[in-house]
């Protein structure tokens, strides 16, 4: 038992616990929920077709590993690619 008015340091394994984890498959989403979107709109959808999200360009985007939410972020050109910029990590 610590004494009284000293600050307990947060547990950090050592690294080898995670070596096994490290290159585990999971996958990465990130959700642009299109309200409105129903079953006629996918039955419309065709090659080319730019579809509106509605999703204003301040907001962040939910980014999910495995399902859980771990990080929210802004898309962003990374020269050819689609990328997106890691703003708060949940």
């Amino acid at each position: 038992m610590p004494e009284q008015g000293t600050v307990m340091k947060a547990y950090q394994p050592p690294a080898q616990v995670w070596a096994g984890a490290l290159l585990l498959d999971c996958k990465l989403t990130v959700d642009m929920p299109l309200p409105g979107y129903c079953v006629r709109d996918i039955l419309q959808l065709k090659q080319n077709l730019v579809v509106n999200s509605h999703w204003a360009l301040d907001v962040d985007v939910p980014l999910r590993v495995n399902g859980k939410l771990i990080a929210c972020g802004e898309f962003e050109v990374a020269g050819n690619h689609l990328a997106v910029r890691v703003t708060e990590l949940e």
